[in-house]
């Protein structure tokens, strides 16, 4: 995908700095989700590609397993584009494969697995921690943008 977004406009300057005035058109994102996983190789680091309406759409790897947590005020959607990922729930274990999506809603106990390398798309909330209630080594609060 290629996007030529270069103006010399007043209103593309304010979009690309983030500040919308007045009756101009916000700025578009596009994204190739393949060339962001290219930018980086570690595991269970969500990077940020976009953000709409308060959500963030984020990418990642992930590798091994992840630890049990819950999301108590966010629903969490997991889009998987390469490999295989299990989702250990209290009552059942979900398998997903490329193009499959699933929903944790929110509260619901959850345990990520990959056995081996997988590429995910997120899309929660902006506040959303990714290891909600289980603060660990492995939470991530302040995000790369790529």
């Amino acid at each position: 995908m290629s996007a030529d977004s270069s103006s010399d406009t007043p209103d593309s300057a304010a979009a690309s700095a983030g500040a919308r005035q007045p009756g101009a058109a916000a700025e578009v994102q596009c994204v190739t989700i393949q060339d962001k996983l290219k930018l980086f190789d570690d595991y269970w680091q969500p990077r940020i590609v976009a953000e709409l309406n308060g959500q963030q759409v984020k990418v990642a790897k992930l590798k091994g397993e992840f630890d049990w947590h819950s999301h108590a005020d966010e629903d969490e959607l997991f889009w998987v584009l390469l490999g295989e990922l299990t989702i250990r729930l209290e009552q059942e274990t979900l398998r997903l494969r490329p193009g499959d999506m699933c929903v944790i809603p929110r509260g619901v106990r959850h345990q990520p697995v990959a056995e081996e390398e997988v590429h995910v798309v997120l899309f929660e909330p902006a506040t959303t921690i990714n290891t909600g209630d289980a603060l660990s080594a492995r939470t991530h609060v302040d995000l790369e943008r790529i």
